[in-house]
């Protein structure tokens, strides 16, 4: 039988789905924070694997996760492994050039991207070929 980290963060999920799974800091500094149990966890990164397969997205394609270490980004990385997607991490400190370049080099066919990085993920888009679903995560200037 063949197992990916989704299928082991499921076995988690049917063995504790009430326990903790993960706790973050959303504004550092200010005490905010967000938690979400497993089965919380689980059901989010389901919804990740169901939008991007509902957008074509398939096994072996590559998504960028264009995101701030957070709880969107562990959501987006166990949606991909559901769905047997290849999450490719994008620097959040990449500039323009480096981000057409990464976009091209990797295959990317989806990005989800913090709404921060509205304006550079833009700049990069006309010098990408295969790039053509895009999700925005936030509000800017937020």
């Amino acid at each position: 039988m063949e197992y990916n980290l989704a299928d082991l963060f499921e076995s988690v999920v049917d063995a504790a789905p009430e326990r903790e799974a993960l706790v973050c800091l959303d504004l550092p500094g200010t005490g905010a924070e967000r938690r979400l149990t497993y089965a919380e966890l689980d059901a989010a990164a389901n919804r990740v694997a169901h939008h991007l397969t509902g957008a074509g997205i398939g096994p072996g394609e590559h998504v960028g996760l264009h995101l701030y270490n957070g709880v969107e980004y562990v959501q987006t990385l166990y949606g991909c492994l559901k769905a047997r997607i290849v999450p490719v991490n994008v620097n959040y400190r990449y500039v323009e050039d480096e981000l057409a370049h990464l976009y091209r080099d990797t295959d990317l066919v989806g990005l989800v991207f913090d709404a921060e990085f509205t304006d550079r993920v833009a700049g990069a888009l006309p010098r990408t070929e295969r790039l053509r679903h895009l999700v925005r995560v936030g509000h800017p200037g937020a």
